[in-house]
């Protein structure tokens, strides 16, 4: 019996090698799985460069309403970025009676900001061109001004934060009637529906916490 039961479990690795032989014999190597690595030192010319448009999705935009689209879509991507980590650095570093409340406040709006960076990223891609994206890139592009390094009063935070919504809002008017006037509904929308009243909704957020109101008396 035990002679019997061995033959059956022989059979299947005789037939495997058969069968490895017979695929080497048709000329078919097997896959490896050996990464390929280091390939960036010798990389070809760029699929696309930063700055242009290509006809990749037809989408019924001519060729200059969307590299229109796209500089000013980036510009709104990198200040969008330097708002959104200025919260994160403001939620890290905020102190104070109010610190629960700010501490809070900064963080969901880091992550509605976080979307809202997709979301225009996403857009800039369906237009055709490249978004902007690498931390050095977005500080030599953002108009927002750069924060020092130190941990500041938290009526300070509010006022950069405040500063920096503004300079959104107002490229954003200046963006959405562009894409207007030349036909991109679909920028215009997001500059309107995304960008705009996000950004306004968080201004009266933040600005409420600087209104000068006692903390414990009625006067």
């Amino acid at each position: 019996m035990a002679k019997t039961t061995a033959k059956p479990a022989a059979a299947p690795k005789a037939a495997s090698k058969a069968s490895a032989v017979k695929s080497a014999s048709n000329g078919q190597a097997a896959p490896s799985v050996q990464p390929i690595l280091n390939q960036q030192f010798n990389a070809p010319t760029p699929l696309q460069k930063y700055g242009t448009v290509s006809q990749r999705l037809p989408i019924g935009l001519d060729e200059k309403t969307r590299q229109q689209s796209v500089t000013n879509l980036n510009q709104l991507l990198a200040d969008t970025i330097t708002l959104r980590d200025l919260y994160k650095k403001h939620h890290w570093q905020v102190v104070g009676p109010t610190f629960y409340q700010l501490h809070l406040l900064y963080d969901k709006h880091y992550e509605e900001q976080s979307a809202l960076v997709d979301t225009i990223a996403e857009r800039i891609q369906i237009l055709g061109g490249v978004a902007v994206a690498m931390a050095h890139d977005v500080a030599e592009l953002t108009s927002i001004p750069r924060p020092p390094k130190d941990r500041e009063e938290a009526p300070v935070q509010v006022g950069r934060l405040l500063e920096a919504h503004q300079i959104i809002l107002k490229n954003c008017h200046d963006f959405a009637k562009q894409a207007d006037e030349s036909g991109d509904d679909g920028t215009n929308d997001l500059a309107v529906s995304d960008v705009m009243r996000l950004n306004e909704m968080q201004v009266w957020f933040v600005s409420e916490h600087v209104v000068d109101t006692p903390l414990a008396r009625a006067e």
